[in-house]
């Protein structure tokens, strides 16, 4: 079964359930997006290794990959290979230098030690045709408007614009935005550093 590219297109924090996220992952080459709802911990620790922040102490991701790198332990690939009544399954591809072999993952887990092994993310055709959403225009627009499903699911998108939890830093200028991320960094709020640096992405977008 040929396998289909996937990249990481954002996170967005869900306003209707407290404590979830959505990770949208996109399409290489496509305009089709995969939107999955994760917890609060698993959206952090993908925030943070993306935005290259560094965290007083290892996070279990950051343990999982140090404890694979003592071992010459590799993750070569991610495989988002199924879905099950609105649940997604993952597997990462491992290998020693001497065997190969695929570990069952939480999808939120897989995507978070995908960014640290900086190895790519692989779905199937049969999932992008279920779950995934075609876009038109902007990624940002789009993941202002996701509600969420089911934890590690498939989310659907709203046809309201309600405010977003990044709205509070629209008043904000460039500069101060570049000083209160430096705060967030300092105060480890890494939730709230990715919500500012999403909102300079979005600027610098526009």
């Amino acid at each position: 079964m040929k396998k289909l590219k996937l990249d990481i297109i954002g996170l967005s924090y869900s306003q209707t359930q407290s404590g979830a996220y959505a990770l949208v992952l996109g399409e290489v080459n496509g305009r089709r997006r995969l939107p999955i709802i994760i917890g609060g911990f698993e959206a952090q620790a993908i925030a943070i290794e993306i935005e290259k922040m560094t965290p007083s102490r290892p996070l279990t991701h950051d343990l999982f990959k140090s404890f694979a790198d003592a071992y010459h332990i590799n993750i070569q690939e991610v495989i988002i290979y199924n879905l099950v009544e609105g649940i997604f399954y993952a597997k990462l591809i491992c290998n020693d230098g001497k065997k190969t072999l695929e570990i069952d993952a939480r999808t939120s887990d897989a995507i978070a030690l995908a960014v640290r092994f900086e190895c790519p993310i692989y779905t199937y055709e049969f999932i992008l045709a279920s779950a995934g959403i075609v876009i038109e225009g902007n990624d940002f627009l789009f993941l202002d408007n996701i509600e969420p499903v089911a934890e590690d699911g498939p989310l659907t998108t709203s046809t309201t614009n309600s405010p977003s939890g990044k709205d509070k830093f629209t008043g904000y200028s460039t500069e101060e935005l570049q000083t209160k991320l430096q705060e967030a960094l300092a105060e480890e709020a890494y939730e709230k550093a990715a919500k500012i640096r999403d909102e300079l992405n979005k600027r610098k977008s526009s």
